[in-house]
């Protein structure tokens, strides 16, 4: 049997002996891009049901179908952790999500600052970035990328079972406080604008009770360094890996 070279996401279910046909985009994509013929193998995932081998029954430039063959991975979920960040430049902001997907994060929040450059982001492409880096990098997951909310919206909200870690470019050395608090479960992280956050918006998550503050170091980070910064921080001291 050939080595299944190619994941794709799909949304129906999973199960040996399953049939899925596919959309149009997907049909072109593997037969017209990818040239798979019938017979081939590659690998299937929804974000519920783990992996399975499935196999090419029909195929055609605008439609196909597949079969399940036989489950190859468990459900892997990621540890409740969101990731809030303020968009960038487009092609950054793309880096974030997918970095965050491959990382470990259940939910990526886009959250508009005082000074945010971006005032929208084309939710779909993030999502869809997200789920590119699912197929690329093995998961079985999909984090959800929400449309972008401001940030004290987000904040009047919160919810008081999930820990924030804010990433404050003001402070030097506070890592140690994630141990500190390794009996919680539920947490997020807070990355800033590029122009950083505003004396208010600091003020703010100051005097919030379920912030935790901590230093990514003695050098200001770029916003998308500092996502992949706190992300690798965060599962290194609490998470899965």
């Amino acid at each position: 049997m050939e080595k299944a070279k190619i994941r794709l996401c799909v949304t129906q279910d999973l199960g040996q002996g399953q049939t899925i046909p596919l959309s149009r985009d997907q049909a072109h994509y593997l037969f017209g891009v990818m040239r798979l013929k019938i017979g081939a193998h590659l690998l299937l995932f929804n974000g519920r049901d783990g992996e399975y081998l499935a196999t090419v029954v029909t195929a055609d430039k605008r439609k196909g179908v597949l079969e399940c063959l036989k489950k190859t991975k468990d459900l892997q979920m990621p540890p409740d952790l969101w990731l809030l960040f303020a968009p960038i430049k487009k092609v950054r902001t793309a880096f974030i999500v997918e970095k965050s997907a491959e990382l470990g994060a259940a939910r990526i929040c886009p959250v508009q600052t005082q000074f945010t450059n971006a005032d929208r982001i084309r939710q779909d492409r993030l999502q869809a970035h997200a789920l590119e880096a699912a197929e690329q990098c093995g998961g079985t997951f999909v984090p959800v990328v929400d449309e972008l909310r401001r940030l004290d919206a987000v904040l009047g909200d919160w919810p008081t079972d999930r820990q924030l870690v804010f990433c404050d470019e003001s402070l030097v050395g506070a890592q140690e406080l994630l141990q500190a608090k390794s009996g919680i479960k539920k947490w997020a992280i807070l990355i800033g604008p590029e122009g950083g956050f505003s004396d208010q918006e600091r003020e703010k998550l100051n005097g919030l009770p379920f912030v935790t503050k901590i230093s990514l170091g003695p050098r200001i980070l770029r916003a998308d360094t500092a996502a992949v910064a706190a992300l690798t921080l965060w599962q290194s001291s609490l998470g899965d890996w």
